[in-house]
C-alpha cells in the first residue's frame, strides 16, 4: 500500500471536490474534501519544513475534540508521523508518565490546559511546546493550494497513531494504530453498517480514545461521507443536529443513548433520516432499546477494543431484543475463537477467553516487547475478555478483561486505583471493585480496611482520589471491612468480592 492509497482525503479531494468533508459546530467553520486537504498538505508543509517533523516521530495532543484534531491526523498520514491523542480528564502525574513513554517531538495543548501541563516535568525535554490554537489559522485562512512531498514511501505497516488503553494490570500501554488496521476496519465497518458517502453523522466521542477516530470517524472519511464534529457530549445539541443535519448514523455508549433518551426534546425530534444507532462500551438494558425502538430508531450493539479494530462484533438490529446482551457476530474479516482452561475451543454456552485474529490486529505495544509477546500469538490477539457462544453462534461477554469495570464506556482498572490508595497512612488494605450505578452504568466502590486506630471520613477519602486520578477513575463508594476475602495463595479473592457490589 502506497502513501497514495493512505491519504483518503487526498483522494476524495480528486473524486468529489466540493463535497462536505467536515463542519465544526463550535466554531461554525466547514470545509469540503478539496479544502480539507489543501490545508492538510499546507500544515504538513509547515511541520516537516519549520519544525522537521519527520517519518515515525510523535506528535502528542491533549485537548477537548476539535478541528485541528483531524488536521493533525491528515498531515500525519502524508507524512509518517505517529498522532499521540492524549486524555484530557488525566493528573498531571498520569500525563507525565504517558508523554515520557511515547517521546513527542511535537506537543500540542489547549489553551484551557495550560496550568495543568505547567505541572508536567517531561514537557521540559520535548523539542516543540506549543499552544493548538498556533496552528488554528491553517483552518480559518487561506493557505496556499501546493502539495506535500514525504520523501520517504508510506505503507500499510507504518503506525499511524498510538493509543493508550490499560491493560488488566492497570499499566497503561500504547496500543500502536497502523494504516492497515485502519483501512481493515473501516471495511469491516462498512461492510456491517453500509456506509456510504451520502452518510453524515455526529463526532463527539473523545479523540483520546479509539471510538472517537475508529467506530464512525475514520470510516467515514474512507468512504468519502460527512461529519459535524463536537468538542463535548451534549444530548439536546445531539437531537437538534440528528432533525436539522438528516443525521444517517451515530455512535454512542449505553450512558449516552440513556442521557439522550432522557431529555425533553427526544419525543419531538424527527428521527426519520437515522438507520439506526450503533451502541458500544457496555450491554445496553433491554428497556432503554426499547425506547428507542419505539422512535423508530435501531439498535446496533458490538464490540471491540483499541488493540483490535475496534468495530469487530456487531448484532443486527433485527436481533436486538430477541438476543439481548448478545454482540453478534464477528465482523467481516475477523476470525474469532473462545478457548477454555485447556486449551480447547469451547462448545456452545461454555464460558472462556477470547482470541481475535483479522488485519485489524495491533502489530503490538509501543516499546513494550513482552506486552506483546504475551498479548499475541502466532496472529491470535488475546483480549483477556471471557466469553460465551449459544447454539445459534451468536456471542455473549461473560466479564470484562478479568477485574474490569466501564464507567459512562470508560474502562477502568481496579489495581491502578488500589496501588495509590494503599498509600494513604489510615488504610492498611484495599480491594475496588465497579458496581452498578443508574447514570454512568458503573461506577467504583473502595473496600477498605484500616489500620489500627485511623479513620477516614468519606469526603477526605474522595478529595484523595480526586487529587491524583481523573474523577471517572475515583471511586464513588467506600465500604470499612474487618478484613478483606483472600483465596489460600493469600491474594484477594475477586470472586468473593462480588458479594459486596451492592
Amino acid at each position: 500500500m502506497n502513501s497514495f492509497t493512505t491519504d483518503w482525503i487526498q483522494t476524495w479531494a480528486k473524486y468529489t471536490p466540493t463535497k462536505l468533508m467536515m463542519r465544526e459546530h463550535r466554531t461554525g467553520m466547514q470545509w469540503s474534501y478539496y479544502d480539507f486537504n489543501k490545508r492538510a498538505n499546507s500544515f504538513a508543509n509547515y511541520l516537516h519544513d519549520e519544525l522537521g517533523i519527520k517519518k515515525g516521530d510523535r506528535i502528542a495532543v491533549l485537548s477537548k475534540n476539535r478541528a485541528e484534531h483531524v488536521l493533525i491526523f491528515a498531515a500525519c498520514v502524508k507524512i509518517g508521523a505517529i498522532l499521540v491523542p492524549l486524555n484530557f480528564r488525566l493528573m498531571p502525574e498520569e500525563l507525565d508518565t504517558l508523554i515520557s513513554d511515547a517521546e513527542p517531538v511535537l506537543f500540542l495543548y489547549e489553551d484551557d490546559y495550560k496550568e495543568l501541563i505547567n505541572q508536567i516535568d517531561c514537557l521540559k525535554k520535548i523539542p516543540s511546546v506549543k499552544p493548538i490554537e498556533e496552528i488554528s489559522n491553517f483552518l480559518s485562512e487561506e493557505v496556499s493550494d501546493t502539495e506535500f512531498n514525504p520523501g520517504k514511501a508510506i505503507n500499510e505497516d507504518d503506525p499511524v497513531m498510538i493509543l493508550y488503553t490499560a491493560g488488566t494490570t492497570g499499566l497503561s500501554k500504547a496500543a500502536i494504530i497502523t494504516n492497515k488496521m485502519l483501512f481493515w476496519n473501516s471495511i469491516n465497518t462498512e461492510l456491517r453498517l453500509d456506509i456510504n458517502s451520502i452518510d453524515h453523522t455526529q463526532n463527539y466521542a473523545p479523540f483520546c480514545h479509539t471510538g472517537g477516530w475508529n467506530v464512525l470517524l475514520t470510516p467515514f472519511i474512507h468512504h468519502g461521507a460527512s461529519i459535524t464534529l463536537l468538542n463535548k457530549f451534549d444530548a439536546e445539541l445531539i437531537l437538534k443536529l440528528i432533525e436539522k443535519e438528516k443525521t444517517t448514523l451515530f455512535f454512542g455508549v449505553p450512558t449516552m443513548l440513556q442521557l439522550i433518551a432522557e431529555s425533553p426534546l427526544f419525543d419531538e425530534t424527527d428521527f426519520s433520516s437515522l438507520r439506526y444507532a450503533v451502541v458500544g462500551g457496555a450491554p445496553m438494558p433491554i428497556p432503554l432499546i426499547r425506547r428507542w425502538h419505539e422512535k423508530g430508531v435501531y439498535i446496533r450493539q458490538g464490540y471491540g477494543l483499541t488493540e483490535v479494530g475496534p468495530n469487530c462484533f456487531s448484532l443486527h438490529q433485527d436481533d436486538a431484543e430477541r438476543k439481548i446482551g448478545s454482540i453478534g457476530f464477528p465482523n467481516f474479516y475477523v476470525e474469532a475463537k473462545i478457548v477454555g482452561q485447556e486449551g480447547n475451543e469451547c462448545k456452545a454456552n461454555e464460558v472462556g477467553e477470547l482470541f481475535l485474529k483479522s488485519p485489524v490486529v495491533t502489530p503490538g505495544y509501543w516499546r513494550k516487547e513482552e506486552a506483546t509477546r504475551k498479548a499475541i500469538t502466532e496472529g491470535w490477539f488475546n483480549t483477556g475478555d471471557m466469553l460465551k457462544k449459544d447454539k445459534e453462534g451468536y456471542y455473549y461477554v461473560v466479564d470484562r478483561k478479568k477485574n474490569m469495570f466501564i464507567s459512562g464506556g470508560i474502562n477502568v482498572y481496579p489495581s491502578e486505583i488500589e496501588k495509590y490508595i494503599i498509600t494513604h497512612p489510615a488504610i492498611k488494605e484495599v480491594a475496588v471493585i465497579g458496581v452498578e450505578d443508574e447514570k454512568w452504568g458503573q461506577v467504583g466502590k473502595a473496600l477498605i480496611v484500616l489500620n489500627e486506630d485511623k479513620n477516614i471520613t468519606y469526603e477526605e477519602f474522595k478529595q484523595f482520589c480526586i487529587n491524583k486520578f481523573a474523577k471517572y477513575k475515583a471511586p464513588k463508594h467506600i465500604q470499612i471491612l474487618d478484613e478483606i476475602p483472600k483465596n489460600e495463595a493469600g491474594k484477594i479473592d475477586r470472586k468473593k468480592l462480588k458479594g459486596f457490589s451492592v
